[in-house]
This record gives structure tokens, C-alpha cells and sequence, in this order.
């Protein structure tokens, strides 16, 4: 009735794929942006005594990301001059996007979070314009890399490069900052995007679309049909899904809303909670990184064995109980153990749940349209929990902590259920094509 499932040998095995640990490189470049216009950015304007109402509104900064539908098409099809022809199509835009970011947060670095907050939100903006963009072209370079059995792995490796980055950008940051000011935390930061300028210089090209048409293969410049670089992704999506088509977006949406809510205000919170920078470097960051890493590790092999529904289900479920302990942490009085322990299950669960969700996305991508369906799926990911985390502040300020946790792992619970529906009906649909 259903595929038997693989050994854990062969399941471990993919790990050893050369094209599976190249992602963890692209993992780097990808994510260290994303916590300096997030939560290191929060930690740097609550430590200067900028309102959490304030701050709040500022997480809205990184729903750009959300709306990188709106120029994937452009990543898709159009060529940059010089570079698309020396680096091609994905490693051009890669390099263009990871030179913007070093610009940004050198803007934000200059800047004075007292007297120039409009200034550190531009520069924030374009930021993560230019991470969104590289986003966009390094999905479709990984997705375009692999076959389907190593998507679970390459997401694994990508998340372990992601977390590695976050790693710096998170406790490099709060360490530079300790000791320093986060002036010069900001510079170290522009100063290591290096590496993934440095990356995409050394990477292989994909071969993109090899299956289009004469016709589409000589068309060249930065002019392309609409109807084919914008509608047809969309099109294409619903022809192959039918009106489940709907529910996956739904899904989708849902699935990251309950851990992306709540991680706006974890920063504030541990402030608030008088751990110093150091104490939150070494347990949010660093001792956090590796049960990230263990839950992506985890999530990866459990999609080579089992397939993509039941671990996205587990993680699903992981995600919401573990915000939880967060209200369980804000009841009580400060204790690094209990951080630690708190911190732990939600890292774990946090990254069991990301590499599998990542796997499920680019399972519905196709490779026509690689880098504008993602951009749709994770556009939709994240953009309704940055659109709820921007009123977090307000929540804490009206409600407290304890609250503010409870209802962020209450909005966890739609996921749950849809994606318990759709894997059922994924197993009755292989039913009745065997009987």
C-alpha cells in the first residue's frame, strides 16, 4: 500500500552526498542577515532603551521576506548584465544580493539607534530586501541541484549552515556588543557576509529549465513575457493541485506562525528577565545552536525513512507545546538551568521542524518555476506571523509574558490539524491508487 520505508543506513548515508553538504555553506550565507534585522536587532534597541512597543513594530522590517514573491519572477528569468554571464543565472543574483546586504549593515552600524531609528529601519529594510532576493536565488540553486531523496538532507545541511550563522549573528553579536558596543558589532557582522560572497565565487552553476522549449531557450535580455515569468508558476501550481491547492497555501501560512510570533519578543524577554548579553550568548545562542542543529539532523533522516507528512506533523505539534515553556520560564524566578532546559526543547523542536518543512516546500516546487513557486510558499510562511509578531510588543505591555506565550502556542493548534488531515488523506489517496 505505501513504500516500505529505507534502512537508517541508507538514510544516514545521503549526508555523504557532495551536493548535500555544499548546503551548508549557502545555509551560512542565508542566514546571517536575518537576526540583525530581528532579534539581535531587538536586543540591540531594547539595550538602549528603546520601547518594546517600538521594537515590536520594527520586527515588521523582516516581513520583507514575505513579500519576495513580488520580484522572484524577475530572479527567475531575468539575466544581469556581466555577472548572469560570468556566474549564471543563480550565482549572479546571489553575489548581487550578498554585496547589498554588506552595504546595509554597514548603513545600520553608522548609525545612531537614539537619534537616527528612521535611518536604521532603511537600512534594515534594504537588508532584507537583499537577503530576501538571495533567498530566492539560493532555493532555486538547491532545489535545482538534487533529486527529491536528498531534499530532506540538503535541508538538514542547510539549516546547519543557517544555524552556524545564526550562531554568529546571534551570540558573535551579543559577544562583540559585551565587550565592544553594537557599532562594531554591526561592522563584524558586514565583515562576514564576506564568506558567502566568497562562496558563490566558488560554487558550480545549475543547469536551469533544460527541459524548455527551442523558443524560450533564445530569449535574452532583461525583457520577458509576463505571462510566463509571473502567471504560469501560479497556474502550474493549481493545475498540478487541484482545489487541495488552497489548503496547502493554508497550510503553509500556518504552519510557522505559533515559533515565528513568539521569537519576536525572546530577546526583550530574556533582558527582561535580567540575564546580561553574555548569559544570553552562551545559552540562547551557542548551547541553543546545537539542539538545532540535532532537531534538523533529525528532521532530515526522518524524511528519508518515513517521507514528508508524519514528521511535519511531529513537528508541527513540537513547535506549539514548546512555546509553553516559555510561559512556564516568565512564571518563575530567573534560573540559567531551567533557560537552558527551556531553550533546548524549543531549539530542537524548532529545527526538527524547519528541515522538514523545508523538504515539504520544494516538494511542491517545480522546475520551471523553482525560484517563483518557493517564493510563494515561503512568502506565505512567514508573512502572517510577521504580520501579528509586529503587535507582540503591545500584547507583552497589555498582557504580560505569561499570556503572550500561551496565546503563541495557541495559534499552533490550526497547523496541527490541517496537517494531520492532509497526511490522512494522503494515505487514503495511495490506497485507493494501489487497490
Amino acid at each position: 500500500m505505501t513504500e516500505k520505508p529505507k534502512s537508517w543506513r541508507v538514510a544516514f548515508a545521503v549526508y555523504l552526498k557532495p551536493r548535500v553538504l555544499s548546503m551548508t555553506a549557502l545555509g551560512f550565507s542565508a542566514g546571517l542577515p536575518y537576526l540583525l534585522i530581528f532579534s539581535t536587532l531587538s536586543a540591540w534597541l531594547r539595550d538602549e532603551g528603546v520601547e518594546r512597543s517600538v521594537i515590536g513594530f520594527f520586527s515588521w522590517v523582516s516581513a520583507t521576506y514575505s513579500i519576495k514573491i513580488l520580484w522572484s519572477p524577475i530572479v527567475d528569468k531575468v539575466h544581469l548584465p556581466i555577472l548572469g554571464r560570468l556566474l549564471g543565472q543563480r550565482r549572479s543574483w546571489m553575489l548581487f544580493a550578498q554585496l547589498g546586504i554588506i552595504a546595509g549593515l554597514c548603513g545600520m552600524a553608522s548609525a545612531n539607534s537614539q537619534t537616527q531609528l528612521s535611518l536604521i529601519a532603511a537600512c534594515a529594510i534594504f537588508v532584507a530586501f537583499c537577503s530576501a532576493t538571495q533567498d530566492v536565488s539560493i532555493d532555486a540553486f538547491r532545489i535545482e541541484s538534487s533529486v527529491s531523496d536528498y531534499q530532506g538532507a540538503m535541508a538538514a545541511m542547510y539549516v546547519l549552515g543557517y544555524r552556524l550563522a545564526l550562531l554568529v549573528a546571534g551570540a558573535g553579536s551579543f559577544y562583540i556588543a559585551e565587550f565592544f558596543d553594537w557599532h562594531i558589532a554591526y561592522f563584524a557582522m558586514a565583515a562576514a557576509m564576506s564568506f558567502g560572497v566568497i562562496t558563490t565565487l566558488c560554487l558550480k552553476s545549475t543547469v536551469i529549465n533544460p527541459n524548455l522549449s527551442a523558443i524560450e531557450k533564445k530569449k535574452v535580455g532583461i525583457l520577458v513575457k509576463i505571462n510566463d515569468a509571473i502567471i504560469h508558476p501560479f497556474t502550474d501550481f493549481f493545475a498540478r493541485q487541484g482545489r487541495l491547492g488552497w489548503l496547502i497555501l493554508l497550510l503553509i501560512a500556518l504552519y510557522k506562525m505559533s515559533d515565528l510570533t513568539m521569537g519576536v519578543m525572546a530577546n526583550p524577554f530574556y533582558l527582561d528577565l535580567g540575564f546580561n548579553k553574555k548569559e544570553i550568548a552562551e545559552i540562547s545562542k551557542i548551547f541553543g545552536f546545537f539542539m538545532t542543529i540535532a532537531g534538523a539532523a533529525l528532521g532530515g533522516v526522518f524524511v528519508a525513512k518515513y517521507g514528508v507528512m508524519r514528521p511535519l506533523l511531529i513537528g508541527a505539534m513540537a513547535t506549539a507545546s514548546t512555546n509553553l515553556l516559555f510561559a512556564v520560564l516568565a512564571s518563575v524566578k530567573p534560573d540559567l538551568m531551567l533557560l537552558a532546559g527551556v531553550i533546548s526543547a524549543d531549539n530542537l523542536s524548532g529545527g526538527f521542524a524547519t528541515s522538514v518543512f523545508i523538504a515539504y516546500l520544494s516538494g511542491l516546487a517545480r522546475s520551471d518555476y523553482t525560484a517563483t513557486q518557493y517564493a510563494l510558499f515561503s512568502s506565505l510562511m512567514t508573512f502572517p506571523a510577521q504580520f501579528l509578531g509586529g503587535f507582540s510588543g503591545i500584547i507583552v505591555d497589555k498582557f504580560g509574558y505569561i499570556n503572550f506565550f500561551i496565546y503563541a502556542s495557541s495559534i499552533g493548534l490550526p497547523a496541527i490539524l490541517l496537517t494531520l488531515w492532509l497526511w490522512r488523506r494522503e494515505v487514503n489517496t495511495k490506497k485507493q491508487n494501489f487497490l
